[in-house]
């Protein structure tokens, strides 16, 4: 048993200074950028676009907040204007695909998977989900009720405090990753030598067979429904180099959660802006299992016409 915790924790300790390497200079960045004139520039020049969004130019601010810091940022944002309840549903469902984009996409990468990719499909998401309901949805004119949460944070002046600042929100960042990382991977390592993880990925093979992918990405797939991208990636990078999950199971496992990661989270964490949760709940699910089936489909598709082309040019040759 103590083998196995020790085994645990120096994997857990392994990952948690890959992944802190990655998400202490991008939080540290960020913040001071808050101080900047740059991201009210970003926002200024975003303003224009969000009429295209039903959205008020206001909403640019939690949308930029949001996407480079992460969903408390974009939610501290919203309750600091007068939205309606359409708006800040369309802002809760475009957030849940693209929040803090950078560091939980970098992150990501890390399992190999390609990082303009990830990118790339997490805004694509969130800029067709928000056309899509401003153009089918035609009530929500009544303005939201955030009901008790408050849209007050730290400030800072000067620019020795506005780094400590971003030192103290980057070294918060690394140790609540080390304080979920590390247990988990004890956890896991504790699961899979005693052998429940091959009866808990049997279970979840339908799931995955459904998806296109193989039932070795079952826990790639948990890991990033429960705990999110940036936290999960530690359980992912370790599917992959134990597991043997395939290059291309794992890239239908990213495309799936980056559309649908930390699913439940995220989803209730938007309960007291008053607006309807289940509605967002089924827009992430449904959208990651379309998209993903679809992806699996041309994916099939593509290899198996290569494989009659590749068969076809060696008769030909024999001939």
């Amino acid at each position: 048993m103590s083998a196995i915790m020790y085994r645990g924790l120096q994997q857990g300790l392994s990952t948690t200074w890959a992944l802190g390497k990655i998400i202490f200079p991008i939080t540290l960045i960020v913040t001071i950028l808050q101080y900047t004139p740059v991201l009210p520039w970003i926002i200024e020049k975003l303003t224009p676009v969000m009429g295209l969004l039903g959205l008020s130019g206001e909403a640019a601010v939690p949308l930029v907040l949001g996407n480079t810091l992460n969903l408390y940022a974009g939610i501290a944002a919203i309750v600091s204007f007068e939205f309606s309840v359409k708006e800040v549903f369309i802002l809760a469902v475009m957030l849940s695909f693209s929040h803090n984009l950078f560091i939980e996409s970098a992150v990501a990468s890390k399992v190999g998977v390609n990082l303009w990719l990830i990118i790339g499909v997490r805004i694509g998401l969130a800029l067709f989900s928000g056309i899509m309901i401003n153009l089918m949805w035609n009530g929500g004119a009544e303005p939201a009720q955030y009901g008790f949460i408050s849209s007050t944070e730290a400030t800072a002046t000067g620019w020795g405090e506005i780094t400590l600042l971003g030192l103290q929100t980057a070294g918060i960042a690394v140790v609540q990753l080390a304080a979920i990382v590390i247990p988990l991977m004890v956890i896991m390592q504790f699961l899979r030598e005693k052998g429940w993880l091959t009866v808990f990925s049997n279970k979840l093979a339908p799931f995955t067979k459904m998806l296109g992918m193989e039932k070795n990405t079952s826990m790639t797939l948990v890991a990033g429904l429960t705990i999110g991208l940036a936290y999960g990636a530690g359980l992912m990078i370790q599917a992959v180099e134990e597991d043997g999950v395939s290059k291309r199971d794992m890239y239908l496992a990213m495309i799936f959660l980056v559309a649908c990661h930390a699913v439940v989270e995220d989803t209730l964490i938007f309960i007291p802006l008053g607006i309807p949760v289940w509605p967002l709940l089924l827009i992430r699910l449904v959208t990651a299992i379309v998209l993903t089936m679809a992806v699996a489909f041309i994916w099939k598709r593509s290899d198996m016409k290569k494989r009659k082309e590749a068969v076809n040019e060696h008769s030909y040759n024999t001939l």
